[in-house]
């Protein structure tokens, strides 16, 4: 039977945290959680599960998960984050594939989001699927400050069943987030060596949503997925405005009288 360790990186996840660790417990062999220094009760809870909780500075999404994974006692490694689960199929399959032969070196899984009141089926977020199953001797994490995966390798196979992710719980949560992420997307775009042009801001941000919304058929979801979809437009206008601001380097100066611009 293959052992497989569990990982994941935390901060301040005391309202999210125990479902993940619950939905772990039948399937791992072992848990790692890599905590940044929270400040509320996320540790607390983690140890309610393993005594393998480490704390360490942030440095990063790949490089924590990075960290996280050469801990791992065991060759074979499962990823999730603090606000998904492994559905109860999933949690089966993994038991069955740990007495299974197996010639991957990784594999996918699919994860479905909970969004504003009801599962998301259809956008691009879903099937998000992830690489979050692997032989951590394959590869490594890679990707830049946001959008981190690992990659193998060799073969990679897929695994029918899902990971529940229980996202934003407001609209405001995820623009918060959005904040956060454009930013670092638009770093990671400009250290690429690319460049903004005015098309696209103009193009890119409608193209996503028709993607998302008519040939991800997006509408099939109702409301939430109009929402998805327009909010996927702006993460990408965030993204390229931001990154254009960063290339230009502009910053406004205000008069210090405003009766100068008179």
């Amino acid at each position: 039977m293959k052992k497989i360790s569990a990982i994941l990186i935390t901060h301040n996840e005391e309202e999210k945290i125990e479902r993940a660790l619950r939905s772990l417990h039948s399937v791992s062999d072992e848990i790692i959680v890599v905590d940044s220094y929270s400040t509320d009760t996320t540790t607390e809870i983690c140890r309610r599960y393993t005594d393998r909780v480490i704390e360490r500075s942030w440095d990063g999404y790949r490089a924590q998960k990075q960290f996280a994974t050469e801990q791992a006692t065991y060759d074979w490694v499962l990823s999730l984050d603090a606000d998904e689960m492994l559905s109860t199929e999933l949690r089966k399959e993994i038991l069955e594939w740990k007495d299974q032969k197996s010639d991957c070196q990784g594999y996918q899984l699919a994860r479905k989001t909970f969004f504003m009141g009801r599962w998301i089926s259809h956008t691009t977020w879903y099937p998000d699927w992830q690489m979050r199953l692997f032989a951590k001797s394959a590869g490594r994490w890679e990707g830049g400050r946001v959008h981190e995966s690992f990659r193998v390798s060799g073969p990679t196979g897929r695994l029918e069943s899902q990971i529940y992710h229980y996202t934003y719980s407001s609209i405001s949560e995820y623009l918060h987030q959005l904040e956060l992420f454009s930013t670092l997307a638009a770093q990671d775009y400009l250290d690429s060596g690319r460049r903004v042009h005015w098309a696209h801001i103009g193009f890119y941000p409608p193209i996503i949503f028709l993607k998302n919304y008519l040939v991800r058929l997006g509408f099939l979801d109702g409301l939430p997925g109009l929402f998805v979809s327009l909010l996927a437009a702006c993460s990408t206008l965030f993204k390229y405005l931001k990154a254009w601001e960063m290339q230009s380097d502009r910053k406004i100066e205000f008069p210090s009288n405003p009766c100068d611009e008179e």
